[in-house]
């Protein structure tokens, strides 16, 4: 058979600050850059991400995989028209080059809003559809945060979603897809769908798999399984101001019954949890107050999240909001990553290491609460910002951050670079020369994945919320196109537009 490949991944925050241009996509931004053609393969090889899993199960086949383009950016406001239309150009126009194809495999994230469209999945599947006819299995993967919508849906034959947050499970879900194409290369129907969304919104700090209700209710999942369904929990990306975003749980299978069956039974099981969904949030002193006297007696790090300057969730990575709380508390052996400003990274290298440098540290957010942070620092420390990750979520991704440097004010380092990945990885503080396991408190710039590598070294994770981007009580969002009636947090106050 022939299998056309290609991916387009982005996490649209509608709220967000910053928009999604082309030239971001050929960066990167902490994930794979822009890749087209023969090199696709290669370049995404070994990472985990869902293309590189779906290939590594069709390798072993007899099948022939041709490559379209592959692209994802970090997370941020709308994708402009001129980025989406270029590379959703890119995929469509090596597809029609490729005919006759017998599947087309699509590695999506699921929660793209662009400068003209709501739905850029929808969309792109739609535009494939037209291409390839209804007869040929159009397929693709999911992030865990979709915001699955109906025409995404009707333009695909099979929809698989990751079930870890944080995402350790990418590559294994590429392999799922896979494994699931097959089959119906194999023979096998087109699968029923059934589809239902939840009506009320979860906050990301609330979502994590390795916290409860999402532990246990993904556990289930997987039992209820095992009559046939392909079942997948789509907790949303809850920062996109359109009727669609928010959880949906939908599930495909030969029998329509075996489907509803499983998707019932799962939404059920979820509105019994809904008041469950809840994570403690503190203000910066409060957090870096009680990370201080938790670590007066601990052997291992105090982990604060900066939840609201997430760049997995729109955030530009450049808040000062924590660093202030550090530095005003006094903090002791304190890390900070990753604070993005290009101009303190530039400046650090023309004076050097070891020399002392007066400057403006990052607050470019545009937020309001936020601002520059004017103090001196010593440069401990110089990179060019090239390492590979080594964590359970970035495994294999080999980052480019550009100009790098380690700035010390008092007790506290900050991790500068120059672009802007979250901090999810233990090798985004060695890189520079920080190690994380010797610090008494590490301020990280992520709402949950860095939990997949930073759990296991923490004596406890606070999350904390200074001014950025991805707020963490949604209602404080200006919403005014979300679906009537769902509620705005579990068991919170339902949206009417006005």
């Amino acid at each position: 058979m022939r299998i056309a490949v290609g991916g387009f991944q982005h996490e649209t925050n509608t709220f967000a600050p910053s928009r999604a241009t082309f030239e971001r996509f050929e960066k990167g931004e902490g994930w794979p850059p822009l890749s087209r053609g023969a090199n696709l393969f290669e370049t995404v090889a070994g990472i985990n991400i869902p293309v590189a899993g779906f290939l590594s199960a069709m390798n072993h086949s007899r099948h022939t995989l041709i490559p379209t383009a592959w692209a994802a950016a970090s997370p941020s406001a709308r994708v402009t028209e001129d980025a989406f239309e270029r590379i959703a150009g890119m995929i469509v126009e090596d597809l029609k080059t490729a005919m006759p194809v017998d599947a087309v495999y699509l590695d999506l994230h699921g929660a793209m809003v662009t400068e003209h469209l709501d739905d850029g999945e929808g969309e792109l599947l739609a535009r494939v559809r037209s291409i390839v006819g209804e007869r040929v299995p159009v397929v693709a993967s999911l992030d865990l945060h979709a915001n699955v919508t109906q025409r995404m849906q009707q333009n695909a034959d099979l929809l698989i979603a990751y079930r870890t947050y944080p995402h350790v499970d990418m590559a294994d879900t590429g392999e799922r897809v896979a494994r699931c194409l097959q089959r119906l290369l194999d023979g096998a129907p087109r699968p029923k769908l059934a589809s239902k969304r939840l009506p009320f919104l979860i906050p990301l700090q609330a979502q994590s798999t390795m916290m409860e209700p999402n532990n246990s209710i993904y556990a289930e999942l997987a039992r209820l399984e095992a009559d046939g369904a392909v079942l997948s929990y789509t907790t949303g990306f809850p920062a996109a101001d359109f009727p669609e975003c928010g959880p949906v749980v939908f599930s495909h299978a030969d029998d329509a019954s075996v489907a509803r069956k499983a998707t019932d039974a799962l939404w059920q099981l979820i509105n019994e949890a809904e008041c469950d969904y809840d994570c403690p949030v503190y203000e910066p002193d409060q957090a870096i107050r009680k990370a201080m006297a938790i670590a007066v007696n601990a052997s291992r790090p105090v982990v604060i999240a900066d939840t609201q300057d997430n760049p997995g969730a729109g955030g530009d990575s450049n808040t000062t909001g924590m660093l202030r709380a550090l530095v005003a508390n006094r903090a002791q052996r304190a890390a900070l990553g990753l604070m993005v400003d290009r101009d303190a990274a530039r400046a650090a290298h023309a004076a050097g290491e070891g020399s002392e440098i007066e400057i403006a540290l990052g607050g470019q957010s545009r937020i309001h609460g936020d601002g520059p942070f004017h103090a001196r620092f010593v440069v401990d420390r110089l990179s060019e910002g090239r390492f590979t990750c080594a964590g359970p979520f970035y495994r294999g991704v080999r980052m480019n951050i550009g100009p790098c440097a380690c700035l010390r004010i008092g007790g506290v380092r900050v991790v500068v670079a120059s672009d802007k990945p979250q901090l999810a990885d233990q090798e985004m503080y060695r890189f520079i020369g920080i190690e994380p396991t010797s610090e008494k408190i590490l301020v990280n710039k992520s709402s949950v994945h860095f939990r997949a590598d930073f759990a296991p070294i923490a004596e406890e994770i606070l999350v904390a919320k200074a001014p950025g981007p991805m707020l963490a009580d949604l209602t404080e969002f200006p919403w005014q196109r979300l679906a009537a009636g769902i509620r705005l947090t579990p068991n919170g106050k339902p949206f009417q537009p006005s």
